[in-house]
């Protein structure tokens, strides 16, 4: 395998999307209650938000691999550490050099914004390392679906709309209540495939702790409540918001039941895929309906 392409699958191109649709619907939903728009500020999340998912994902090849989570029975993508395309030390330092860009594109944002920025930062900085690394890893804990929610979800969606509007929206809210649920079904997905590696190397993600059943449940939900969800938007006077993003709901049934009828198998990387797609057309959507409201 070339340089090249071991670091493009390093960075894992194919989770990139959980990075970019949390800081489009945010920046199109600030923007609009603004009445204005901060491109400027809107392209600088976007570059600290994706340098911070490639940073995590260096981090978690690298760390996983020194923690023997990677083993042969592997169903997943190939993991450059685990197969020597690479070595952790390389890994390591472009993940660090990934995260100074992301605290780098940042500083603008802190001098425009003030201290929230800061406050969401300095976590966000921390845990793409904490994800995988340190005292108390978080997917090691069953922490990891809660991480998604909260910075792919909420942070980011939030805080892409702060920075619009200088102030936060209870519409933020929801936004990223249905964004960072999407995304949360990506992690699910991946860890009930990795359920039976992940059980013998010791890493209790919430699929070894409650076992395939209840996964399968956080899957379907996951997939399914984010449009249902959304119907929360009538409340706002907003009814495309509230109904186009229903459309996206027979793509989600149907990753959820081919999840219930397929065995942890290699066939879960197609699921992923396909999540993958339901996040961007939902969040293509809401973005869609945002600018018709």
């Amino acid at each position: 395998m070339t340089s090249l392409k071991a670091w493009v699958l390093a960075a894992r191109p194919k989770t990139l999307p959980a990075a970019v649709a949390p800081v489009t619907v945010g920046t199109v939903l600030g923007a609009q209650l603004a009445g204005a728009w901060r491109m400027d500020l809107a392209i600088l999340a976007l570059l600290s938000c994706l340098a911070l998912q490639i940073a995590t994902n260096l981090f978690n090849d690298a760390i996983d691999h020194a923690k023997g989570a990677d083993t042969e029975k592997r169903m997943g993508p190939r993991r450059v550490t685990a197969s020597g395309d690479l070595s952790s030390h390389q890994v390591m330092w472009a993940a660090l050099l990934v995260l100074g860009v992301s605290g780098l594109c940042a500083l603008p944002l802190w001098q425009a914004r003030g201290w929230p920025i800061i406050a969401i930062g300095i976590p966000s900085l921390y845990l793409c390392y904490g994800y995988t690394g340190g005292p108390m890893p978080l997917a090691y804990r069953g922490l990891g679906d809660l991480f998604v929610l909260v910075f792919f979800g909420w942070v980011a969606v939030i805080g892409s709309c702060f920075l619009q509007t200088a102030q936060f929206d209870a519409e933020a809210v929801l936004l990223g209540t249905q964004i960072g649920l999407l995304s949360v079904a990506l992690i699910a997905i991946n860890n009930l495939r990795d359920h039976e590696e992940d059980t013998g190397t010791g890493k209790r993600t919430l699929a070894v702790r409650f076992g395939p059943f209840l996964a399968r449940i956080e899957i379907t939900l996951t997939l399914l409540l984010p449009s249902l969800l959304g119907l929360a938007w009538l409340a706002f006077g907003r009814s495309a918001v509230a109904l186009w993003p229903l459309a996206t709901l027979p793509l989600g049934g149907f990753i959820a039941a081919r999840v219930w009828a397929t065995p942890p198998s290699p066939a879960y990387n197609r699921f992923l895929a396909l999540s993958a797609l339901h996040l961007i057309l939902s969040a293509g959507l809401l973005t869609l309906a945002l600018l018709w409201s």
